[in-house]
Parts: structure tokens; C-alpha cells; sequence
């Protein structure tokens, strides 16, 4: 089982934004990488593994820097402006169309959205943790229920 680790030419070469190491420095991108590793695991697994893993934890850098270089210039608004009006200053957001946090959080940076979309298609079927493996299926392995 590999586990993956930070590649500043790979991660720059897939992100050419982040193509600058006077705004984007090395160590700033690992130590996101490093932070990416806890929202997805590192080593391959039988549904997200090699080139798509290490994608998938680039994607979430990428999302993770991109949310932290924006935070101060949006001031944490909570999703896209749906209206404003400038007398008597009045704005109204749109209301979420997903019941999913984490997904409302993904869909906040483009690089978030390639994620979920990415991430949507290796878990088809869903995931299980521990136990037998017939848990995951309607019947148990024999056949019956």
C-alpha cells in the first residue's frame, strides 16, 4: 500500500495559479498537502489509488489554499450573492442546494467542485468500515439474509 506524499513539480505542473513560489512557497503548499491527508487518506485504497489519489489530495490543496487566499478579501460570506441593492445596502445570498456540508464546503473553490465530482464517481456503491465483508452487500456471502 503507497502512500503519497507532497510533489511540488507535480502539483505546480497540474495548478499552473500556484505556479509562483514568491506567493505560493513550497513549504506553504506541503504544509496544506499535510492538511489535505486528514479530510482524505494518503495511501491507495482499492477504489482511490496511484495517479487519481494523488490528484484527488492536489485538488484538495488547491482547494484549501484557495479558500485561505480568498478568506480575508470575501470577509467568510457564506455562499454566491443572489441580489444586492446599494441604498439603503441590503444583500441576499442563495440558498444552498445541497443537504451536505462537506459539499457545500468543496463547492466553494472550482478545484473544490473537481473534487467532489471526482470523489463522487470512485465511491459509487458507497464505502464500508470494518466488519465482515458481507456487510456491504444485501445478502451475506452464502446467500442468505
Amino acid at each position: 500500500m503507497a502512500t503519497h506524499v507532497y510533489d511540488d513539480a507535480l502539483f505546480r505542473a497540474q495548478f499552473p495559479a500556484f505556479a509562483s513560489t514568491l506567493l505560493y512557497p513550497e513549504v506553504m503548499l506541503a504544509t496544506y498537502f499535510e492538511i489535505a491527508t486528514c479530510y482524505v487518506d494518503a495511501n491507495d485504497t482499492c477504489r482511490l489509488a496511484g495517479d487519481c489519489l494523488q490528484y484527488a489530495l492536489n485538488l484538495l490543496t488547491a482547494h484549501l489554499v484557495a479558500l485561505n487566499a480568498s478568506a480575508p478579501a470575501t470577509g467568510g460570506t457564506p455562499g454566491i450573492v443572489s441580489s444586492a441593492t446599494i441604498d439603503k445596502v441590503s444583500v441576499a445570498f442563495q440558498i444552498p442546494t445541497t443537504t451536505s456540508p462537506f459539499l457545500l464546503w468543496l463547492n466553494k473553490t472550482g478545484f473544490g467542485q473537481q473534487l467532489a465530482a471526482l470523489l463522487r464517481i470512485k465511491a459509487v456503491g458507497g464505502f464500508y468500515v470494518g466488519g465482515a465483508p458481507e456487510r456491504s452487500a444485501i445478502r451475506r456471502v452464502a446467500g442468505s439474509f
